[in-house]
């Protein structure tokens, strides 16, 4: 049988300090028309290099040193560079993992959209624009006839992540390779981008390599597995038999991963509180409608607030406000007792010290040019004035506290896999130990052991150091492992909020209800369920 794909005993080597590091190590792959392939594993498997490779492509510093890749007959590691950029975005396409740091900001988002049917010839302008509509449709954007009218910045990260599947799927692809294309996404929003994927993969019998770390959202879209880990393949097999027998030990580790719930920290004095949000009400522009209305909440020291609600409910800008970065139109943000300055710029410099924000996307909040020791010492210097050999131990420090070896302190951001940027974003943050640190979606990145080493990380961290957390997430897994209380918002306002066990306790709020519903299973037939059991409730 011949294989839309197939890629033979591939080899990826990274040049690092003209020092050649393997990242695929003799992998197979095929691909067949209209299969999902799920590619699984920790971060630094190689799986993104994988996907890339699928293109014929590989990121700069890395190079595919053997192995053969055909697509429908053609050699693409040997193809001329004309006819690389006539498949690549047509014939297959590719959905990154950081949308944020993908689309140009300076164009609207259905003139990207729009660009390859254009620059393929498969369309003319107005015809693209009409079909992004659709699209923007399909994948259940807001405004969708208006929405692509929109810069990047205008939109939430969960609907900048959706419209990048939908430009993805502009051309029809025989292949699109989905790079966490639902890792920015909340728990609501992911079913039906995952429930959209799948149709639209179905309806145009296109085929998918789909790379994700989390084991119920590929377990729900792929008919095949493949488990990746330090450039090797593990084992590989038909979904719902990996799921039910897996053979390896890695496997039936990534399977068994079980957050237990967390012991709620003890609460201190009710007077004694960290942060204090007062009736904060927040625009964009004057003539935007209200993003946050009227949000209320206490913070105490040493506690973690969890944040939850859809993408666009508001959550990231109230970070934004906390933080200085978006002044509100009404109300106040209290730290430590004294009211803050709405603006960044006006806060001292120890202000900004003690509250510090981990942001969802590494790849916008880490500087490419400049190598992680650098990235790492600015807060030492800066705070602490922390130089020279001094600086570059506490470097060191630093990246030992979140597993890194100290030697990638040379590495620059580009060289990192997602979740080793992540890392380092917390390493930063960490350098000015804060007593308040904001996180936000600061484990989407993350494949689930890593993510459970991060959280355990953060909880010694509190323990040790009696800090703070503000935790933005849609994981709810993560919210019932990591919070004290938890704050449910929706349309940029306050739904309920509360003790843990109060908010995750029945009966709930029909939203927090439909939340925790929304949480993907380990089951593959758990998504079908779910979507005939809605259509039947407003049926």
């Amino acid at each position: 049988m011949t294989h839309l794909l197939t890629m033979k005993n591939i080899y990826i080597d990274g040049l690092n300090n003209d020092e050649s590091t393997p990242i695929i190590r003799g992998i197979d792959l095929h691909l067949d028309k209209g299969e999902v392939l799920g590619l699984i594993g920790e971060s630094g498997a190689g799986k993104s290099t994988l996907g890339l490779a699928a293109m014929g492509y590989t990121r700069q510093g890395c190079q595919i040193t053997s192995g053969e890749i055909q697509f429908d007959g053609m050699d693409l590691r040997n193809a001329p560079s004309h006819v690389s950029r006539e498949i690549r975005g047509n014939r297959i396409s590719y959905v990154a993992q950081s949308a944020a740091a993908s689309f140009n900001p300076a164009h609207r988002l259905i003139s990207q959209y729009a660009e390859g049917p254009v620059v393929h010839g498969l369309m003319g302008r107005s015809q693209a624009e009409q079909e992004a509509v659709n699209i923007y449709q399909d994948l259940l954007l807001p405004d969708p006839e208006s929405i692509g009218y929109r810069f990047p910045h205008q939109v939430s990260g969960g609907q900048l992540q959706r419209a990048m599947v939908a430009m993805a799927m502009a051309c029809r692809p025989d292949i699109i390779v989905f790079d966490e294309p639902t890792t920015a996404l909340d728990v609501t929003t992911q079913i039906e981008v995952l429930s959209a994927i799948r149709e639209i993969t179905r309806n145009y019998n296109t085929a998918a390599i789909y790379i994700t770390h989390d084991l119920a959202v590929v377990a729900q879209i792929a008919h095949r597995i493949m488990v990746l880990r330090h450039g090797h393949l593990v084992e590989e097999g038909n979904t719902r038999e990996l799921l039910k027998n897996p053979r390896k030990t890695y496997t039936r580790q990534l399977l068994s991963v079980r957050r237990s719930a967390q012991t709620t920290s003890p609460a201190p004095p009710e007077d004694e509180v960290l942060l204090e949000i007062k009736n904060v009400s927040a625009r964009y522009s004057r003539r935007d409608k209200s993003v946050l209305e009227d949000i209320s909440l206490k913070i105490k020291p040493g506690r973690t607030v969890a944040l939850v609600g859809e993408s666009g409910s508001g959550k990231s800008t109230l970070a934004r406000v906390i933080t200085g970065l978006l002044p509100p139109f009404r109300g106040l943000v209290n730290f430590q007792g004294e009211t803050l300055p709405t603006s960044f710029r006006q806060r001292r410099r120890n202000q900004l010290r003690k509250m510090q924000m981990i942001y969802q996307m590494p790849d916008t909040a880490l500087n490419p040019k400049q190598r992680i020791g650098k990235i790492l010492g600015r807060p030492l210097s800066f705070y602490f004035g922390i130089k020279g050999s001094e600086n570059k131990k506490k470097v060191t420090e630093l990246l030992e506290m979140i597993e890194l070896p100290g030697d990638y302190r040379h590495r620059f951001p580009g060289e990192l896999s997602g979740g080793e940027k992540q890392r380092v974003c917390i390493a930063r943050c960490l350098a000015a130990r804060p007593d308040l640190v904001i996180c936000d979606e600061v484990t989407s990145a993350l494949d689930q052991l890593v993510a459970e080493e991060i959280l355990n990380l953060l909880q010694r961290l509190q323990d040790e150091l009696g800090v703070s957390y503000l935790f933005i997430t849609h994981d709810l897994a993560t919210v019932k492992v990591i919070s004290d209380e938890i704050v449910v918002m929706r349309n940029g306002g306050i739904v309920e909020q509360g003790e843990r066990e109060k908010i995750l306790t029945p009966p709930h709020a029909d939203y927090t209800k439909l939340l925790l519903s929304s949480v993907p299973k380990m089951d593959p037939d758990w998504l079908d369920e779910l979507l005939q059991e809605r259509r039947a409730a407003t049926a």
